[in-house]
C-alpha cells in the first residue's frame, strides 16, 4: 500500500531505539549522549530515533522544562541540549559507528510563542473568537491550518533544513493521523529527492501506509496490557494478530514495543503495565513482523515513570542486566531472512498448541530458514507440544537455557513466564 513510495532497503531487518535526550545524562546534551554510542551499537541498535531537539515554548509551558513537543522554532535545537554544531557532530558520531538517525517531527501544532505566530499567524487555525487554540484541548500547543498552502511549502523548506544541514536519514512524525495525507505525500515526494528517506508515523490509521514506511501498533500495545490485566483471555491476542494480518498489507512495516516516553511517563513502566509478561512480550516484539522498538533505558531496565516536563535522570549506575538479552534478539533478527519485515513471504504463522490458553506460539519463515517462537504468558509452569507440517526437520536453540533442540511433537517443558527460540 506504499503506493510509488518504497522503504529504504536498510530498514526491512531494522530496529528502532527511542532516545529520551533529557533524561538520558545528568548533562542532557547531545555531547553527553554520545557516549553511550558504543554500547547501544553493540547491543544491535541500528536506528537511533531523536524525541524534538528544536526549542520548547516559554509561552504555556508545562513543568520546569516544557513539552518536546511544543515546539517555538523549527529551524534551530533547544539549547538545553547543545548548538546546532553539537546535534551536526552527533550525527556524524553516529554514522561513523552505523547508525541511522530519525528526529521527531511535530507538524500538527506548535507552541504559543513559535515565530510563526507573530511573523505568519495565517498559519494558524483560529477558534470562533479569533484566538490560537488546539483541537484536542492540549493546553500547551497550538493547532497549524494545512489549508495554507504557504504553510505547507514552509514546513517541507524546514524539514528540507534537517536532511541538508544535518544529514539525517528519516522522520518519526508525531501524530501523523492528525496532519492530511496529502501533505506527507508533498513532503515525502519533496525530500526523497535529497536522499532516500525512512519515515515511521505515529498513527495506527492504515490509509497512511500509502506515504509511510511503518506505522505504530496501539491496537498490539494495548491488547497485551488487556491480557496482562485478565480482562481479556489469550483469544483476544489472538484475534489483534488476526485483525493486522486481515487489515494491513503484509508488505507495510509496523512497529511493535512495549513501552515509548508516553507510556512511560503517563501509564507507567512496562513492568508496571505488564508485569512479568514483559520480558516475553519484549521477545515477541523483537521478533514477530515488522520493527523493534525500544526505549530509552529498557535495557537497564528502568522501572520507574520518568517525569515528562521536568528533569528526571535514568539511573545508568547499574549494569545493563538486559543488553545481552536485546543483543542476542536484534543480532538474529538482523542476520535471519525470516525475520525481514515487510514482505509477503515470511509473514508469521501462529502455530496452533497443546497449551494454546496460555502458551503463544508462532513460525517465521524464508527459503530455507527457520525460527520458531515459543512464549509462555502464564504464572505456572506449561509442558507443551507443537507439531505440524510447518515444523518438519530439526531447530536449535538460540538460548542456552532450555532444550538444546526442538522437533514437532516432542515435549516441551517452559517456567513461568518463559520464552524459547529455536532457528534454522
Amino acid at each position: 500500500m506504499n503506493g510509488d513510495f518504497k522503504p529504504v532497503a536498510w530498514s526491512v531487518n531494522s530496529n528502532i531505539y527511542e532516545v529520551n535526550l533529557r533524561q538520558y545524562t545528568s548533562a542532557g546534551t547531545f555531547r553527553a549522549f554520545a557516549d553511550h554510542l558504543p554500547r547501544l551499537r553493540d547491543m544491535g541498535i541500528e536506528i537511533l530515533w531523536f524525541m524534538p531537539v528544536t526549542p520548547i515554548s516559554l509561552k504555556g509551558r508545562l513543568g520546569t522544562l516544557g513539552s518536546y513537543y511544543a515546539c517555538s522554532d523549527y529551524l534551530t535545537t533547544n539549547p538545553e541540549f547543545g548548538s546546532m554544531e553539537d546535534f551536526q557532530w552527533l550525527v556524524d558520531e553516529a554514522h561513523h559507528l552505523g547508525f541511522k538517525i530519525l528526529i521527531d517531527w511535530v507538524a500538527n501544532h506548535t507552541g504559543w510563542d513559535h515565530i510563526w505566530t507573530t511573523q505568519h499567524p495565517d498559519f494558524y487555525r483560529l477558534n470562533l473568537d479569533g484566538q490560537f487554540y488546539d483541537k484536542n484541548g492540549w493546553e500547551d500547543v497550538i493547532d497549524l491550518n494545512f489549508d495554507s498552502h504557504a504553510l505547507r511549502k514552509m514546513m517541507i523548506e524546514a524539514m528540507s533544513f534537517w536532511v541538508k544541514t544535518c544529514d539525517i536519514d528519516g522522520f518519526r512524525c508525531d501524530m501523523a493521523m492528525l496532519v492530511p495525507l496529502d501533505f506527507w505525500k508533498e513532503a515525502r515526494t519533496a525530500l526523497d529527492k535529497m536522499k532516500p528517506l525512512f519515515w515511521l508515523a505515529e498513527c495506527e490509521d492504515i490509509t497512511y501506509h500509502e506515504v509511510f514506511d511503518a506505522t505504530y501498533t496501539w491496537k498490539w500495545l494495548h491488547t497485551m496490557e488487556a491480557y496482562c490485566k485478565k480482562t481479556i483471555p489469550i483469544h483476544g491476542i489472538y484475534e489483534s494478530l488476526w485483525f493486522y494480518m486481515n487489515n494491513f498489507p503484509s508488505t507495510a512495516l509496523r512497529a511493535y514495543f512495549t513501552s515509548n516516553h508516553d507510556e512511560n511517563s503517563h501509564s507507567g513502566s512496562e513492568y508496571e503495565r505488564l508485569g512479568d509478561a514483559a520480558i516475553p512480550f519484549a521477545v515477541f516484539c523483537s521478533l514477530y513482523d515488522g520493527m523493534p522498538l525500544i526505549y530509552s533505558g529498557q535495557e537497564l531496565p528502568n522501572k520507574k515513570r520518568l517525569h515528562f516536563f521536568d528533569k528526571d535522570l535514568i539511573d545508568w549506575e547499574y549494569p545493563c542486566h538486559l543488553h545481552a538479552f536485546y543483543k542476542v534478539l536484534l543480532n538474529l533478527r538482523k542476520t535471519n531472512p525470516a525475520l525481514n519485515g515487510g514482505t509477503e513471504v515470511n509473514y508469521p504463522v501462529i502455530l496452533p498448541n497443546s497449551a494454546g490458553e496460555w502458551v503463544l506460539s508462532f513460525l517465521r519463515r524464508f527459503q530455507n530458514r527457520e525460527v520458531l517462537v515459543i512464549l509462555n504468558l502464564s504464572p505456572e509452569k506449561r509442558s507443551v507440544i507443537i507439531s505440524g507440517e510447518e515444523l518438519e526437520g530439526d531447530f536449535a536453540n538460540l538460548l542456552p537455557a532450555g532444550d538444546p533442540h526442538f522437533t514437532s511433537g516432542h515435549s516441551l517443558n517452559l517456567e513461568a513466564w518463559d520464552y524459547r527460540i529455536y532457528f534454522k
